[in-house]
Formats: structure tokens, C-alpha cells, sequence
């Protein structure tokens, strides 16, 4: 519990692998000519028993014709080699692959065809039939050379629950990078967060990338995009999300498999990029989103109707600075954005460091648009010191109508972000502000180092009570969860994995007939370091304890990742059609 402080900022006027260790595998990789993938395909006859019943497992090697690698293509590899090895190495942990693909951020090798899971605990109750996914990086290849966390290829692990049954399916998104290197059998694309930390090495860098493209090695107007950071339903579309590409449309069979439809540009009316947390309003089924970028306009709004028709954007020129503007809120009335002390700034990479980096002389602020405005006339900003968001967890208007209350996990270590998440502590906050007279508070509703936080879903853009938050340990590692009462300004439960567990970004299912906010689950995948095993874990997110309703062991590893998704079994069936 932490003191109801309360901080009031000057009155302003408005304005407009088991024990996997991967310092053991070389990572340079020399272009790959041959890619094996063995695949386990298992059948299986029905059971009512939760534990699987006995399977015949058949293992089907498929190797690929040798890829045929043209003179360029050799040329622009050796180049590539020399860069990753004498002109820009791996030298910082936080993009030497061998540090940020350790342990159980290392990737698995090959996809996972829809496999039935051992329930070792309790029952999955039926509000949860339907399917959990959880998208992350995992890059395709091993790195040749620097490499971040944010840089790996989309791949998306669901658990498709039926009946008290459990099927997982882990399975890349087929981006157009993807399909184009796997195609290759080596990389192509730069690694954007990586790759450019140096005015040498972007020079040099870009320079092969240009190359090829000029000779059709690839397009880059098909995409750059890893969709590799959440998922988002809405218009009766599943999308993969990243925010440096169009969304890729995704479908879920009904055993459980995971297809890529494909690139989504909503009838050509989205050309550029889209941000991996869109917000959809329950009530409307809308949805609302943004774009940001290096060059004017900074910040792009703009929507969609309950049938996924995307509305006109809207540029907001007085964002005058580009920011790294990952996330956003809504309420009902109003869009609300941060403009933060993390931005994005080229010139950083003469002294080495990365194109995106924090500015300490920066005052944060808090843009408020009205949702439904066609142009950024009445955006209204205003300063809020030190307020440095990546995720908001929710917003609402209070019953005054002039009040906007913002609930965000704020940065206090903005300058760690990229390089050094193990160093980043977030601290959730209550923010009010009074769009009127400009008066802003905060208060802290704990001091936790919290992010990843979710709430029921049926209360986004609306006064919510309960926020359900991961704890890290330190971050990116998640090693529990806490509850937290928002009215209150006190955490109200807890549940730790326990000793060498770790976990992801919680996310709430409400329970069939609820009536109460809470009244629901929390599920997460969850991975046991000293066994190296992985599993589903159902909490029950009403109670105080968080207790353990279900357990699922997973029949292999699922690395850590980012951010998840509940589809109702409901909702799968509308994908289909």
C-alpha cells in the first residue's frame, strides 16, 4: 500500500530451450541454402479424461530445394558479414544476441502444428472456451550480427480451449519479410532498433539495403513489418500488430491452427503504419488508433466503424517534436495522447547511440482530442513533468465534464528504456486532468515496478475499479502479478509464479454471467527456468489470493513475449466466415 499523495502541478491555461544457453551458438549465421523444419503431427481419438489419451506421433522431415543465391545477393552477404564483425559488433548487451536471446527469450526452432496439452490442475471452466494468443519476437534466423529484443519476427502461440480440452499452436506470422527471407534462406531486411547505432554503420547499413532493393532482392513497399508486438479484433477481423507496418489479417481454424491471411489495408484506405494498441469500445464496437513517425505529421489519428471502416485521418501538426508514442487512451469523449522525453532523434547515432533516445530537457505532455473531431482544432495540451507513458491502462470522463482521469504506469528511468530494461522501474499512476482550467493531479497507486497491466475489457474508455498489472523482476522478466483497487489507491491482491517462474502480461476473461467487474480470470503462459518447462495458468482474478483455478502443461517451450489476446469461441466463428 502506498500513501494517497496527492501532487498538484501549477495551474496552466489549456492550449490549442531447457537451461537453453545461446552464448554457446555462434551467431553468425552464413546464408542458409537448405532449411529443415521436422514437424510432429499427432492423432489422436477422443477422451474425457483432461490428461491426453496415448497418441501416434509420426515425424515428417521437409527439407526445401536449395535456393539459388545470385552473385549480388553473395556480394551484399559478405558485406553484411563485415559490418556485424569488424565495423559495428554486438558490443552492448542490450543488442549482443547472445545476452538478450538467453534463457527463455531464446527462440524456438520451428513452428508447432495443433498439439492437444495435459491439464495438471483443476478444470478450464467454459467461459474460456475459445482461444488465448500471445504474439512476441522470435527471430527466424540467428542473428549475424547486433540485435534487440523489439527486433524479432512475429510468432504467435495459441492455446484453443474447447470442452475442458487444450490444443496449442505456435505459428510465425507470414509477413512479407518473413515469407521473403525464409524464401532467401537467410536475412535481408536491417534490424531497425539495432542496426542503426552508429552514423558508420547506418551509412554503411543502409547502403546494402538499398542495394538490395535496387536489385530486386526485395520490396519495401510490400512491408517491413514483423507484426511481432500484439493483437487486436475488431470489424470481425483478427489482426497481428506492429507498429511499423499495416496490420496482417489472422484466422484460427477449428482445430486450432493459426493462418496469415494476409496484409490489411482496409480497402486502401490505411497506406503507412498503424499502432499495436488500438482501443475498441465495447459499447460501439469501434475502434480508435494512431500513427506516429520521424517526419511531420508526428502524430496521425484516426478510426474505425463497428464494421472496420476506416475513417479520414486526422494529422495533429502540434505535436511538434516526433515521440516515441507507443500507446494511447480513450474515453468516450476524448482521445488522449502522451507526448513524452522519449523521442526520436537520428542525430543521436553520430555519438552511437540509438535513433530513438530520451531528451531530459523535455517538459512530458498530455494531448486531449475530442474522438469523433475531424481535424486537431480543439487538441488541448497540457504539461505534466516527468510523465513519461509507454502503456495506458485506461481513461474515462468523470461526472463533472470537464475532468479526463488517465491511468498509466509511468517511466521514472525514461533514459533505460531501450538500452537497459532491467534498469526500468514504472510506477502506476492516477492521473486527473481538468481540460477546462487546465489543473492537473497525480497520485501513485503503487510502488511496484508494474507495466503490462490490463482491466476488463467491457470497461475501456469507462470509470473502471480493478486493474490486474505484471510485476517485473526485473523487466522484461515477469514474476507475478498484482490487483490493484483504482478508487481506492491501494493493491488489493497478488500472486507470485514462484521461485525461477516467470510469466507474461496477464489478461482478463470474464466469467459467463458475471455481474461484477472482477468477476473473471487472469490467464498467462507461464515458464519454470529450473525445469524448463512451460504452461497456461488460470487465476481466478476476483480473489485476494488470485487462486489457481487451472493449470495446463504445454508440450514445449513458449519464450517470453509481449502482448495477448482473448477470442471467444463465438468470435472464431465469425473469423471463419
Amino acid at each position: 500500500m502506498v500513501p494517497k499523495l496527492i501532487i498538484i502541478t501549477c495551474k496552466q491555461p489549456p492550449t490549442s530451450i531447457p537451461s537453453f544457453n545461446i552464448s554457446s551458438i555462434k551467431t553468425k549465421e552464413k546464408p542458409q541454402t537448405t532449411q529443415t523444419q521436422t514437424l510432429k503431427t499427432t492423432t489422436t481419438t477422443p477422451s474425457t479424461k483432461t490428461k491426453p489419451p496415448p497418441t501416434t506421433t509420426t515425424t515428417t522431415q521437409h527439407t526445401n530445394k536449395k535456393p539459388e543465391t545470385s552473385l549480388p545477393g553473395l556480394l551484399f552477404n559478405t558485406f553484411d558479414d563485415i559490418i556485424n564483425n569488424f565495423i559495428d559488433p554486438p558490443i552492448k548487451p542490450a543488442v549482443d544476441p547472445r545476452h538478450v536471446l538467453s534463457q527463455n527469450f531464446a527462440p524456438v526452432l520451428t513452428e508447432l502444428p495443433p498439439t492437444q496439452c495435459e491439464i495438471t490442475k483443476g478444470t478450464l471452466p467454459p467461459s474460456l472456451n475459445g482461444a488465448y494468443i500471445r504474439n512476441g519476437p522470435n527471430p527466424q534466423f540467428l542473428p549475424r550480427g547486433p540485435y534487440h529484443l523489439f527486433d524479432g519476427d512475429g510468432m504467435l502461440h495459441a492455446i484453443t480451449i474447447s470442452n475442458g480440452t487444450a490444443t496449442l499452436c505456435s505459428r510465425y506470422v507470414k509477413t512479407y519479410k518473413y515469407k521473403t527471407e525464409n524464401e532467401a534462406g537467410y536475412p535481408l531486411f536491417p534490424n531497425v532498433f539495432s542496426g542503426f547505432n552508429s552514423l558508420i554503420a547506418s551509412a554503411a547499413r543502409g547502403s546494402i539495403t538499398a542495394a538490395r532493393v535496387i536489385t530486386g532482392q526485395y520490396n519495401p513497399s510490400n512491408g517491413i513489418g514483423l507484426a511481432n508486438t500484439s493483437l487486436a479484433l475488431f470489424g470481425n477481423r483478427l489482426f497481428a500488430l506492429g507498429e511499423s507496418d499495416l496490420p496482417y489479417e489472422i484466422n484460427l481454424t477449428p482445430n486450432g491452427d493459426i493462418q496469415t491471411i494476409g496484409r490489411h489495408d482496409f480497402n486502401g484506405k490505411l497506406s503507412m503504419s498503424m499502432t499495436a494498441h488500438p482501443k475498441i469500445d465495447a459499447d460501439t464496437g469501434e475502434a480508435f488508433a494512431f500513427r506516429y513517425g520521424p517526419i511531420p505529421p508526428f502524430l496521425t489519428y484516426f478510426r474505425f466503424d463497428s464494421n472496420g471502416v476506416k475513417h479520414n485521418d486526422v494529422p495533429v501538426f502540434s505535436m511538434t517534436t516526433p515521440s516515441f508514442l507507443h500507446d494511447f487512451a480513450i474515453t468516450k469523449k476524448y482521445a488522449v495522447f502522451a507526448d513524452i522525453q522519449l523521442g526520436m532523434n537520428p542525430l543521436d547515432m553520430i555519438s552511437g547511440g540509438s535513433p530513438v533516445g530520451s531528451d531530459p530537457s523535455k517538459i512530458s505532455r498530455i494531448g486531449i482530442l475530442p474522438r469523433y473531431d475531424k481535424d486537431e482544432r480543439k487538441m488541448k495540451w497540457f504539461n505534466v513533468p516527468g510523465f513519461n507513458i509507454v502503456h495506458a491502462i485506461n481513461a474515462w470522463d468523470e461526472e463533472d465534464g470537464e475532468t479526463v482521469t488517465l491511468i498509466a504506469p509511468n517511466i521514472l528511468s525514461v533514459e533505460h528504456t531501450m538500452e537497459r530494461l532491467d534498469l526500468v522501474h514504472a510506477m502506476v499512476e492516477k492521473v486527473k486532468i481538468n481540460v477546462e482550467t487546465g489543473i492537473v493531479s497525480r497520485q501513485p497507486l503503487s510502488a511496484r515496478n508494474l507495466d503490462f497491466a490490463v482491466i476488463n475489457s467491457d470497461f475501456m474508455g469507462k470509470r473502471n475499479r480493478f486493474v490486474y498489472a505484471a510485476i517485473g523482476d526485473p523487466m522484461p522478466k515477469i514474476s507475478g502479478v498484482v490487483k490493484i483497487d483504482v478508487l481506492k489507491g491501494e493493491e488489493v491482491g497478488c500472486r507470485m509464479f514462484g521461485e525461477g517462474c516467470y510469466g507474461g502480461e496477464p489478461f482478463f476473461v470474464a466469467r459467463e454471467g458475471g455481474v461484477e467487474e472482477d468477476d473473471g480470470y487472469l490467464v498467462s503462459y507461464v515458464h519454470d527456468e529450473r525445469k524448463g518447462e512451460s504452461r497456461f495458468l488460470v487465476m481466478d482474478a476476483k480473489t485476494a489470493e488470485m487462486e489457481v483455478v487451472a493449470e495446463v502443461k504445454l508440450p514445449r517451450r513458449v519464450p517470453y513475449g509481449f502482448h495477448g489476446l482473448f477470442v471467444k469461441e463465438s468470435d472464431i466463428r465469425k473469423l471463419s466466415l
